[in-house]
């Protein structure tokens, strides 16, 4: 098999005249014995104290594990999170940048605060146990989470680049807390006229194309004129405004799915009765990224678009979400008594109050109402799902199972009439 054992200290060969090896220039100096040779293995040298015993066994063992393909240096893992992470691990990361910045601030303020300094080998179940306990100090279930699949998937890299040998986060007696249930909860009917009657005239309409079509806020923000069909009774989602760095740009829809959604009579004669009181904005945007490009096949994919946007801000330009959310949606929840109003301002304080958090209020929520009318219609659930941009009809199902009305006695009378006539 391959591999040897050096003695640095002695020579290979005896003295001639003597018979006996001679000591080297080495001699006394540094771990005197090497084991080398393997393919694909880093040598690795030992102390006199552990002698030529020690590093025959550790070569038997390397020579075993590299013909399986299981070797594991020890000293690979001798390597701080955060440099793994700098040098390594994220430098080779590619995808969505919005997603990618999402992910990256989640590692250097949930995981490198923690974990940063310690060791690849020395991240363990009780480490990870004290990392849990730290985070639940201040976040909740679903941050914590959401950090912890994200530490596991860098601690699973780190495997694959036989860093580690196995991941310490599959250990059974260490898992972070359970996601607490949430469900999805509709607006009633008058809640949503409500607060539509509390919105600025210019941004009713967005109620409109939430309640009405099921988008979602970033596809309102990018729905252009081209984009709804008046003739067919169709409107096609076929991007969305998102923030990245710091600043706008189009993108495709969630998951990369673009759709066509039932444009219903109703909410036809809103939306053109919006766009001629409020015409389009013409809004150029990059795409995916604001990023500079770096290679032709960049420049080809960021380039900028140019859309007229059936929804736009006070200005008529680009509607920007925070500025609408923290805004007119406040202050249109407020009018509809969904939240109070905010503190005053003290008196020679430049401070602006805040409006209250709204969670459960915020757009998403008339998402919830289209599939709620949906579900309540009895529309197929494949249908729902389909609109909704969801990548299968199991999510759906499984965020709105609980929408979905009782059978009301249909499944008792099929299996009655399938029984019928049939010997008892």
């Amino acid at each position: 098999m391959p591999g040897y054992i050096e003695d640095r200290w002695m020579t290979k060969r005896p003295d001639p005249a003597t018979g006996k090896r001679r000591r080297t220039a080495l001699y006394g100096k540094g771990k005197r014995y090497k084991v080398a040779g393997i393919p694909g293995v880093r040598s690795r040298s030992f102390h006199q104290l552990h002698g030529e015993v020690g590093a025959t066994k550790w070569l038997a063992r390397a020579q075993a594990d590299a013909d399986r393909g299981e070797f594991y240096d020890p000293r690979s893992g001798k390597i701080p999170l955060r440099t793994y992470f700098l040098q390594e691990y994220w430098p080779h990361q590619t995808g969505d940048p919005s997603t990618l910045q999402t992910i990256k601030s989640r590692i250097e303020n949930r995981i490198l605060p923690y974990l940063g300094d310690v060791e690849l080998a020395g991240i363990k179940v009780p480490q990870l146990r004290k990392y849990l306990a730290d985070l639940d100090a201040s976040y909740g279930a679903s941050a914590i989470i959401e950090a912890w699949g994200t530490l596991s998937s860098i601690l699973q890299a780190a495997v694959d680049d036989e860093r580690l040998p196995k991941n310490p986060c599959s250990a059974k007696t260490v898992r972070p807390p359970s996601k607490p249930e949430r469900k999805a909860r509709a607006w009633a009917k008058d809640r949503v006229v409500a607060v539509r009657a509390g919105l600025d005239a210019r941004f009713q309409v967005t109620i409109d194309l939430g309640v009405g079509a099921g988008l979602r806020q970033g596809e309102v923000l990018g729905l252009a004129v081209t984009d709804v069909d008046f003739a067919t009774e169709t409107i096609h989602v076929r991007r969305q405004v998102r923030v990245v760095h710091g600043k706008p740009v189009y993108s495709l829809p969630k998951g990369g799915k673009i759709r066509t959604v039932p444009l219903p009579r109703a909410l036809a004669v809103r939306v053109q009765r919006h766009l001629d009181a409020y015409p389009p904005a013409k809004v150029t945007l990059p795409w995916l990224t604001p990023d500079t490009p770096e290679t032709e096949k960049q420049e080809r994919e960021w380039a900028p678009q140019t859309h007229d946007l059936i929804v736009s801000g006070e200005k008529g330009g680009l509607l920007r979400r925070t500025v609408f959310n923290e805004g007119p949606w406040k202050r249109a929840l407020v009018e509809a008594g969904v939240i109070p109003p905010p503190p005053a301002r003290v008196k020679g304080s430049r401070r602006n109050t805040k409006h209250a958090a709204a969670p459960d209020d915020g757009f998403h929520a008339l998402r919830h109402t289209f599939a709620s009318v949906q579900l309540d219609a009895r529309e197929s659930i494949v249908a729902v799902s389909r609109w909704l941009g969801h990548a299968d009809p199991s999510i759906t199902l499984k965020i709105y199972a609980h929408m979905m009305p009782e059978a009301d006695g249909r499944g008792r009378q099929a299996m009655d009439a399938w029984f019928d006539g049939q010997p008892g």
